[in-house]
């Protein structure tokens, strides 16, 4: 599978836009309310500067002072008006499109979580816990600020622009012809910063995922780092990383402080003409003073809202930097989905079969090889065998982490691939080896806050697996708090609690994949003891280490280089002399040694 987090394709800025604009048809009605306060706002900005410039012909009038006294006082009022006016309206257009904003990013973090959870383990086991992390939170919060910084601004800016250069027109053509001179300057300095910003974006969001992964990563793995004294090591490719971010952002910054500068001496240039050509208008009486002086600050609010559209290219680049990553989230297609005539089970009665299965992770390289058995129900069948035979993914397989490549896997008579994922899962429970507990509670970790279980319920599970006798012991019982991966528990209370958990969904059949190779002893007669007890009424796969342990199985499997070598009894298996029993042979010998030493 390619790692969406490191494709350098490029979607266009016109497709990445328009389906961001997707998002806003559920909050049509406020961003509606939003554009029309924009352009009420716009109306009354457009209007002060010819009130400016009347003012000011007003007072060089030869009237009575009484008489401009009064049009002053009257245009003051309009003046204070307008701008309450613009206060009010500017602030209820933030509310709305905060409110917008907000709602969105709300639903796209939702739908990213979403299809996350949909992907397979194959897929999230080869993407950066951290670069998703970077995709849900930091991206989608970019994109936010596109719709409450720069959605409806920018389309307020590029009408304000056109409707102040309608009026520069309508004031004096010749000004606006010499001004208009100054426009292609403009034109071509914002495409070349935009597509050198589009880069330098990119490379940004790169590197803040990067980094993220990074220390993700290796938080999680503090431990072994400072077990082998790696410390160091460690420092310098984390410094080497946060030096390239530094990198980018300087990049970033550079390119934005180019262009800004060159935008306001284009408005400088522009302003210049203005007054050059302007006094010649007035000394000619084609323009008054006022005139000109409002035609001066229409001049410089012309490139105003153009030098705040570079400042939203910024905001707008991130925006898309982080959504081109987001919707490639998006476009992640799951390797594993239900069928269209997939089925919903009830239950099922346990029956498992494995007819001539052939799977790899890598195209070529085999893990299994025509593997072919049967689980009756409440049968327990072990697998046993070398590391890298294939035993675990034999249990993957069952409950479609993986798909096969050949052959096929059935339960109850029924190709798992026309069982729906969800119920499929539904009615297996799992023990696996390495334990993860969430931070909450023991209560939490044993019911995974699903509303259908009881208290009750969790609790006789626990009791059921002998998980009581550590938990009741405990200041706060099933509300003690698990801290985060469960660290402080021992393993084999985090295996018990594991054991719990997997009863409480009363499942039809169970899974354990090394269970109880990393527990003490005591722990492991308390499990077994369970085990002993359900192996009557559940159907039982387990994979094992300690070949003590599954001496009573129903049936035990061999495998050796993803092949079935052989199968029986325990006793069968010893009987005939061969690959298990050297094997059982050679963990007595090294328990026997054990006990000695």
């Amino acid at each position: 599978m390619r790692d969406f987090n490191e494709q350098n394709i490029e979607v266009s800025d016109s497709k990445i836009i328009g389906r961001l604009l997707t998002f806003i048809k559920p909050h049509k009605k406020r961003f509606i309310i939003a554009m029309i306060l924009m352009l009420l706002s716009l109306g009354t900005e457009l209007v002060i500067p010819s009130a400016m410039g009347y003012l000011l012909d007003i007072l060089r009038k030869n009237e009575a002072p009484d008489v401009i006294l009064k049009e002053v006082i009257f245009l003051t009022l309009l003046f204070a008006i307008f701008i309450a006016f613009t206060f009010v309206v500017v602030y209820l257009q933030s509310i709305f499109l905060q409110k917008i904003g907000l709602n969105i990013v709300v639903t796209l973090r939702d739908k990213v979580f979403q299809h996350i959870e949909k992907l397979a383990i194959g897929q999230i086991n080869q993407i950066p816990v951290g670069k998703l992390v970077t995709r849900v939170t930091n991206d989608t919060n970019s994109i936010s600020q596109m719709y409450t910084d720069v959605a409806i601004n920018f389309i307020r800016n590029i009408l304000y622009v056109i409707g102040i250069y309608i009026i520069l027109w309508f004031s004096s053509p010749k000004m606006t012809l010499y001004l208009t001179i100054t426009l292609p300057f403009v034109f071509l300095s914002s495409i070349l910063f935009r597509n050198i910003s589009r880069k330098s974006y990119r490379r940004v969001r790169s590197n803040v995922s990067e980094i993220n992964a990074f220390l993700s990563e290796n938080l999680s793995g503090m431990k072994v780092t400072q077990i082998f004294n790696q410390e160091e090591k460690v420092n310098r490719i984390f410094e080497e990383r946060n030096r390239n971010l530094r990198k980018s952002h300087f990049r970033e910054i550079l390119v934005f402080g180019i262009y800004r500068p060159t935008i306001y001496m284009i408005a400088m240039a522009g302003a210049i003409i203005v007054l050059f050509t302007g006094i010649d208008e007035v000394i000619a009486g084609v323009l008054t003073a006022g005139s000109l002086y409002s035609y001066y600050l229409y001049t410089q609010n012309f490139f105003e809202p153009i030098q705040q559209m570079t400042e939203q290219f910024n905001t707008l680049q991130n925006a898309l930097a982080s959504s081109e990553k987001v919707f490639d989230v998006l476009d992640t297609v799951p390797e594993i989905v239900d069928s269209e005539d997939a089925i919903e089970l009830e239950s099922f009665s346990g029956r498992i079969e494995f007819k001539d299965v052939w799977f790899s992770y890598i195209p070529g390289e085999w893990v299994l090889k025509g593997v072919s058995f049967t689980v009756n129900p409440n049968e327990t069948v072990a697998f046993v065998g070398a590391t890298g035979s294939g035993k675990s993914t034999i249990l993957s397989l069952v409950v479609r982490n993986y798909d096969i490549q050949k052959g096929q896997i059935l339960i109850d008579g029924i190709d798992i691939k026309n069982i729906k994922i969800s119920s499929l899962r539904k009615h297996i429970g799992q023990m696996m080896q390495d334990v993860f507990l969430f931070s909450g509670t023991i209560l939490d970790n044993i019911t995974l806050k699903d509303d259908s279980i009881t208290r009750e319920e969790a609790i006789e599970a626990a009791k059921y697996v002998g998980a009581d006798q550590f938990i009741e012991s405990l200041p706060d019982s099933y509300d003690h708090v698990v801290l985060e991966r469960g660290n402080n528990f021992s393993s084999g209370q985090r295996q018990l609690i594991s054991f719990a958990r997997a009863l409480t969904y009363k499942p039809s059949l169970m899974i354990l994949d090394e269970a109880t190779a990393n527990i003490d002893s005591e722990t492991e007669s308390i499990i077994q003891e369970s085990l002993n007890r359900i192996m009557n009424i559940q159907t039982m796969i387990i994979v094992a280490h300690r070949l003590s342990t599954i001496q009573h199985a129903d049936k035990i499997i061999l495998m050796q280089q993803g092949e079935i070598k052989e199968m029986g009894t325990h006793q069968e298996l010893l009987s005939k002399k061969s690959l298990y029993y050297y094997l059982y042979e050679l963990q007595y010998e090294e328990k026997e040694k054990g006990e000695n030493d």
